[in-house]
C-alpha cells in the first residue's frame, strides 16, 4: 500500500504514478509507450524526446551499462534541454577526445538505486524540504518540491523539474526532467 503523503503540493506530483498504478501501464514519453519489462536503453531509444540524450550514452559507451541489472533511477533530460546548453556544447561533448567529461555528466544524471517519486517526496520531507541525492558519477544533486512539482538541483545550482515521474523499468526508474544536470567542474 502507498505511503499517505501529507502535502498536496506531493500529491500532484504523484498524479502520473498515481495514473500508471491504477491502469498499470507507463505514461506515454516522446509519443512512445514505455514498457516496464523493458531496460533504461530499450525504452529511450523509442522516445523521440530522448534522442540527445540516447546519442550521448551512445558516445560514451554507457550503453551496456545502462542496459545491465541496475537497479537504476535516470533523470533523463529531454532533447530541448540538451538544446538549451550553450551553442556547440553537445557537439563539443560528442567527440571521443571529451569522452571522460560527457560520461561524468551523464552519470551524474544516474542514482544505483530503483527510487520511485513518492519514496523521493518522502526523503525530502522526511530531510525538511531537501534532500541530497548521490550520483553514481560522484555528483550530490539536491531534490526539493517547489509549486507541487519535484526539482532537482545540479552541482551548479541549476534547476531541473521532474516532468513525467515514475517511468517504471525492468532494471529500474526514469525520471523524465527539463534540464541537463551539471556536475561542478
Amino acid at each position: 500500500m502507498k505511503r499517505i503523503l501529507s502535502t498536496a503540493a506531493a500529491i500532484s506530483v504523484l498524479a502520473t504514478a498515481a495514473f500508471a498504478d491504477h491502469h498499470g501501464e507507463n505514461p506515454m514519453v516522446g509519443g512512445a509507450k514505455m514498457f516496464a519489462d523493458k531496460n533504461i536503453v530499450e525504452n529511450a531509444v523509442n522516445s523521440a524526446d530522448h534522442t540527445t540524450l540516447v546519442a550521448a550514452v551512445t558516445a560514451a559507451g554507457l550503453v551496456e551499462t545502462l542496459s545491465g541489472e541496475g537497479p537504476f533511477t535516470v533523470f533523463a533530460p529531454v532533447n530541448d534541454a540538451f538544446a538549451a546548453l550553450p551553442e556547440g556544447t553537445v557537439e563539443t561533448l560528442l567527440k571521443p577526445e571529451n569522452k571522460d567529461q560527457l560520461v561524468k555528466i551523464l552519470t551524474c544524471h544516474v542514482v544505483a538505486a530503483d527510487v520511485m517519486s513518492d519514496a523521493l517526496v518522502g526523503m525530502i520531507e522526511a530531510d525538511g524540504g531537501v534532500h541530497d541525492i548521490p550520483t553514481v558519477g560522484g555528483c550530490t544533486l539536491k531534490g526539493s518540491i517547489k509549486d507541487g512539482m519535484v526539482m532537482i538541483e545540479d552541482e551548479t545550482g541549476g534547476m531541473a523539474t521532474v516532468t513525467i515521474a515514475d517511468v517504471d523499468q525492468s532494471n529500474g526508474v526514469i525520471h523524465v526532467i527539463d534540464k541537463v544536470l551539471l556536475p561542478a567542474m
